[in-house]
């Protein structure tokens, strides 16, 4: 039957059938490389700071018209007169119009901004406010009791700079655009009656309008940093998109290729085992000369060597469908209460002939009185059957391998299998836990097997919720270590009292 090939099978791990959502995150990556790539000054950043400038303003709308409420309302009652009231309504004016700009622009996206137009605009818009403030610094009071008017009006204009100073931060230039006009009003205003004081606030204003505006400048460096850092934080959100789109592509396409590797060995499987039952079979009959004698004997050997090949094919087959169905998570535990050393005990009794052939000692030094384990016997044995094989076939003639069954620090069982053996390298250790890994030294002195022992005791173990642990040194042996958990372990029960026998006077007993 000939394998369908899937239409996403090709060299890009992205997945061609989602071309919207993948197209979408190339966009996005592409945006947010071009926007931190940007420097200070050119479009990208200035439509940024522009959409800054426009959302301050309409955030801080009350601020700047309340105070010019607060202060006309504090000179009508000091009885600065009708014109404090004039004044009021002129900068409220002025400043709606500057609003209004900076609303437009908050709503406009941030792609469709023109740099040069917007700038001229915000500058209009703080160049026309400032015409109000400018009309501020003009009033006198000729009528009221204030002796030091113009300390006043000093300190309502410094309090006005200090405010356009944080709010305009974002939009260069502003600052001096909005007060230099009414500084040098305010100074004209004081020069036919100069007195120190007025001076020295005409002094001040002047000195003070670059200072905030030394100050206004270093808040624009820092929204610039901040517009950095938003772009590099826009570009790691892009990237991680994309990594969670290759993700999940890698995830979809390794748990097709796992489906269809189960199909595969499931199917493999049948097939396979079948022809080899009957190859079993029949050279076990045609060797045992079940049916008849066989005038050659070259031929019982043949049929000695097919069914030895035979059970080894079939002994791999399983243990092939054995790991296969650990890594799928589908290899179901018959979970009961197992006494681990008997099993153990069970499983050195089966290798004792093959220990005993090549001349090697199976030592068994189990720990007394060990309580039974919540655990699948098959898979124990298994898990014990293959330590066991590793060792006596990495083993030398004439030494010993030395089996251990005990209690771990932390309350659980372990089960240790030491051999003398040639060792495996430190860097080797990954391979031969791998499946179909091998280590160098291992096939140069021993028979050759087919890698797939310790995975297997490690994935048994995993399932049990255990720990697997290979130490090995070279020319000195290498001990493998399955551990299982306290929680494996089944406390002892006491005995059930016996309850006492109550007979009646009729001699029922009750």
């Amino acid at each position: 039957m000939a394998l369908q090939r899937s239409p996403t099978a090709d060299k890009n791990i992205v997945d061609r059938t989602k071309v919207h959502r993948n197209s979408d995150v190339a966009r996005a990556v592409k945006r947010t490389r071009d926007r931190l790539s940007q420097q200070a000054g050119n479009a990208a950043y200035d439509r940024e700071l522009f959409k800054l400038h426009a959302r301050a303003m309409v955030n801080t709308a009350l601020a700047i018209p309340l105070m010019v409420l607060i202060v006309a309302t504090a000179g009508l009652f000091a009885g600065v007169g009708i014109d404090m009231a004039t004044w009021a309504l002129v900068t409220i004016a002025c400043y709606g119009g500057l609003l209004l700009i900076a609303r437009q622009v908050n709503r406009t996206e941030t792609s469709d901004v023109e740099p040069d137009k917007v700038r001229r605009g915000f500058l209009l818009g703080h160049f026309v406010s400032g015409i109000g403030w400018a009309y501020f610094a003009s009033l006198a009071c000729v009528e009221c009791q204030i002796d030091q008017f113009a300390v006043l009006k000093s300190v309502v204009l410094l309090l006005a700079i200090a405010a356009t100073a944080i709010i305009s931060s974002a939009l260069g230039g502003a600052l001096v655009t909005t007060f230099a006009l009414p500084v040098i009003v305010f100074a004209l205003s004081l020069a036919p009656e100069w007195e120190p004081v007025e001076a020295v606030m005409a002094g001040l204003l002047a000195v003070s309008l670059p200072f905030f505006t030394y100050v206004a400048r270093h808040l624009h460096h820092s929204t610039v940093m901040l517009l950095s850092f938003r772009t590099e934080k826009d570009a790691l959100i892009a990237e991680l998109e994309t990594a969670k789109a290759m993700s999940d592509e890698a995830r979809r396409r390794a748990e097709e290729a796992n489906l269809a590797k189960s199909r595969f060995l499931a199917t493999m499987s049948h097939e396979l085992r079948t022809p080899l039952n009957a190859i079993l079979g029949f050279s076990e009959v045609m060797a045992g000369e079940v049916l008849g004698p066989l005038p050659n004997p070259t031929y019982r050997d043949y049929a000695r060597d097919i069914n030895d090949s035979g059970r080894h094919l079939l002994h791999l087959i399983n243990e092939i469908l054995d790991l296969s169905r650990i890594e799928a998570g589908r290899y179901q535990l018959n979970e009961e209460p197992v006494t681990l050393e008997s099993v153990v005990e069970e499983c050195c009794h089966l290798m004792e002939l093959k220990a005993r052939n090549k001349d090697i000692r199976l030592i068994q030094q189990f720990e007394p009185s060990l309580p039974r384990i919540f655990a699948d016997e098959r898979s124990l044995r298994q898990v014990t059957l293959n330590l066991l094989s590793n060792a006596i076939k990495f083993a030398p003639s004439g030494s010993e391998v030395r089996v251990r069954v005990g209690w771990t620090a932390g309350g659980g069982q372990y089960i240790s299998v030491k051999d003398n053996g040639p060792g495996i390298p430190e860097d080797e250790l990954p391979v031969v836990l791998s499946a179909f890994g091998q280590g160098s030294i291992a096939i140069k002195s021993a028979e050759q097997g087919t890698g797939l022992g310790l995975p297997i005791v490690q994935g048994l173990v995993a399932l049990h919720d255990g720990e697997f642990q290979l130490h090995s040194k070279l020319r000195e042996g290498t001990e493998a270590i399955a551990i299982f958990p306290r929680h494996r372990v089944m406390e002892e029960l006491p005995a059930l009292p016996t309850q006492p026998k109550i007979v009646a006077s009729g001699g029922r007993r009750r």
